[in-house]
């Protein structure tokens, strides 16, 4: 099986689209939480995610969005409030059996305190050795990241909708897995929604 892979959408719809046609084709969706901002919300985005049958699970956005801190943004009439019980129903960590291979997912960190950011140079990625899983998906950090330690091989796709990673440019990415092989394929590409524009010999950010 293929396994697609994305993180941080952050209310991204336009990055959620680029990088499902890059990874395609694949058999199962698997997004590793901040599928939205803390303080705003995505119909679009999460209906897409809820459509795909995609293995979702809550980031640190979620939480605080989903709490009494995002009342006021979920108040909104825009708001579809049956996207946001679907959203709460999701957990915070994943685990299940792929093509024989058992796959885990969180957020953050897999050790508490899980919204520690662990980025991919942090020796502390080797504990992951010690873990009873054949991969394991994280995001949080918007880095992209694969590792392997031991069995285990530690993925971030980086972030499909708000880039941090210097490493690729400032560029969204993305990853496919495949169970068979265990290889993983990334994808780097623009962000759809920073166009850029030459305008009196400059390049201007609109």
């Amino acid at each position: 099986m293929k396994l697609a892979l994305v993180s941080d959408i952050h209310c991204n719809i336009q990055g959620l689209e680029r990088a499902l046609d890059l990874m395609a084709p694949f058999d199962q969706l698997w997004c590793a939480g901040d599928s939205v901002f803390q303080f705003r919300w995505s119909n679009e985005v999460v209906t897409r995610l809820r459509d795909l049958g995609a293995r979702v699970i809550l980031g640190n956005h979620e939480e605080t969005i989903l709490s009494q801190d995002g009342v006021r943004a979920l108040s909104s009439p825009k708001v579809d409030q049956e996207l946001v019980a679907w959203m709460r129903q999701r957990p915070y960590r994943i685990e299940e059996t792929v093509d024989g291979r058992t796959v885990v997912m969180t957020h953050g960190s897999p050790w508490e305190p899980w919204k520690e950011y662990h980025y991919p140079h942090e020796p502390i990625w080797s504990r992951t050795a010690e873990m009873e899983c054949d991969l394991l998906v994280v995001g949080h950090t918007h880095f992209k990241m694969e590792q392997r330690h031991g069995r285990v091989l530690v993925v971030n796709p980086g972030s499909a909708g708000d880039p941090r990673d210097h490493r690729n440019e400032f560029q969204l990415s993305c990853a496919r897995w495949d169970s068979a092989t265990q290889e993983v394929e990334f994808f780097d590409y623009p962000d759809p929604t920073r166009n850029f524009a030459m305008s009196s010999g400059t390049i201007k950010q609109q």
